[in-house]
């Protein structure tokens, strides 16, 4: 029996041993990945100040999901509050706020690429769903940030949790965006604003980081096991969806059988999308090749 004891105690010593390993390589490869710096040196940024193009950025803010995690007034807020995997707070973004002293092309750096100005990596920016975002609408947003009332809060701290290195090591949790984004300088025009499919490929950037490269639904990146899996835009999760049940869905946050769609998703920010915006992410989504859903969705 003592000798039984002596190997369980052997055992249980390894697996302490190796738990410890593993928790400092990752929060190795952690601050290593923080350290990294990237070039960003797209054309420079040419900003209408107008009251037009401040309109056109505040509709952007609010109805890309700017808003969702830097606050309505752009003042930040605490967006994860996660436990084990970590707290996340969005800054300040008024004219008081982080940005204070920023040019137009560092925030366009920080919004397209993930990129602080020192050139290290932003924490969870979801810079990927902005990369492609034209060279007039980050203009026309930079300008509204640039014009926020000032805001006294004062940007929370961010830290990540032990689970959270763990997860970021096995490549389970995108803390840096930066590390998958092409930041070869390029300019970006954008496309016609009309109710077509070209123009509802360019808005449906931001619901890829949720719903997949292919719009298949998935497990949200960063979300608990438990979590639902987003929906499947494709036409084959959609299935008998008019357009109306689109339309309604983003305006109320409805599916066609009255059934409730998960909070998570950010219908409350889409709603403010103009019809013309809604009818082009309607018609590129039915241009997708249907892919078969794999698990229940919000």
């Amino acid at each position: 029996m003592r000798k039984f004891f002596k190997w369980v105690g052997i055992v249980l010593g390894l697996v302490v041993v190796l738990a410890l390993a593993g928790f400092g390589w990752a929060s190795w490869k952690l601050s290593q990945a923080a350290k990294r710096t990237y070039v960003v040196n797209d054309p420079p940024l040419v900003v209408d100040r107008s009251a037009g193009a401040i309109a056109l950025g505040a509709h952007l803010f609010a109805t890309r999901g700017c808003a969702d995690c830097h606050g309505k007034d752009a003042g930040g807020t605490l967006f994860i509050d996660a436990g084990p995997v970590g707290v996340l707070y969005a800054p300040n973004l008024t004219r008081t706020g982080r940005l204070a002293g920023h040019t137009p092309d560092q925030i366009a750096a920080a919004i397209r690429h993930g990129v602080r100005v020192d050139g290290k990596p932003l924490v969870f920016m979801p810079a990927e769903d902005f990369h492609d975002m034209s060279d007039g609408d980050v203009a026309a947003l930079v300008a509204f940030l640039q014009s926020t009332p000032p805001s006294p809060k004062a940007s929370g701290v961010s830290h990540i949790g032990p689970l959270g290195k763990v997860l970021y090591a096995l490549g389970k949790f995108p803390l840096f965006p930066a590390e998958v984004i092409d930041h070869t300088p390029r300019a970006r025009p954008g496309p016609v604003v009309a109710a077509t499919a070209e123009y509802g490929a360019y808005l449906a950037q931001g619901c890829s980081g949720c719903h997949g490269k292919d719009f298949a639904g998935q497990h949200v990146p960063g979300t608990p096991p438990e979590f639902p899996d987003s929906q499947n835009l494709t036409p084959a999760g959609l299935g008998a969806w008019t357009q109306a049940d689109f339309h309604k869905a983003l305006r109320e946050g409805k599916r066609p059988d009255g059934t409730s769609i998960n909070t998570f998703m950010p219908w409350q920010a889409f709603r403010g999308m103009t019809d013309n915006e809604i009818d082009a992410l309607w018609a590129y989504l039915r241009t997708l090749p249907p892919v078969a859903s794999k698990k229940k969705h919000a």
